[in-house]
């Protein structure tokens, strides 16, 4: 059983992963964390260093990798979905599910976290609308199941979540 979580920055894709995969009694990883830890670097540099092309070609590397293992749950990077060998493999070797969230939501989450290159800019308001205005189609293309994210709690999203896979499994 292989769950994947995709969606936009702020949407508690890490958050809800780590208490999903508790819940489930599956291994959880994030590509962003594996990605940091295996290149000894952390995002920002990477993307300093090597651009948002270089990123994301490590990032499809491991998700190609990851996405191989078994009983997991993994967080992927906000923006996997932007290539279509990312989407294939997800879609193909799991559960994929949509965690979405408003832009405002977005904002407000993301606010003070520095470790986010695509937001260090006068306008991050504008960037996230930007990102959802073109990804947000691909997030829904890729995901078997999509959950708001919103107030609730992330128990109580979790649960939904469980749920929502269970009534796909036993189709």
């Amino acid at each position: 059983m292989n769950i994947f979580l995709i969606g936009p920055m702020g949407a508690g894709k890490s958050t809800i992963g780590r208490q999903l995969a508790r819940e489930l009694k599956l291994e959880f990883l994030d590509t962003d964390r594996e990605i940091e830890e295996r290149s000894g670097a952390d995002i920002p540099w990477i993307f300093d260093v090597e651009g948002e092309d270089g990123f994301r070609k490590r990032e499809a590397n491991m998700i190609a990798e990851l996405t191989e293992h078994r009983d997991l749950v993994m967080a992927t990077g906000g923006g996997a979905v932007e290539l279509s060998e990312n989407r294939q493999h997800l879609s193909a070797r799991g559960t994929v599910v949509y965690l979405f969230a408003t832009v405002e939501q977005q904002l407000e989450r993301t606010s003070k976290d520095k470790n986010r290159p695509l937001l260090q800019n006068e306008d991050p308001e504008q960037v996230l609308r930007d990102l959802f205005a073109h990804r947000h189609a691909l997030y829904e293309e890729t995901a078997d199941i999509q959950v708001a994210t919103g107030a609730q709690n992330p128990r109580l999203l979790v649960a939904e979540i469980i749920k929502q896979i269970e009534a796909i499994r036993s189709l």
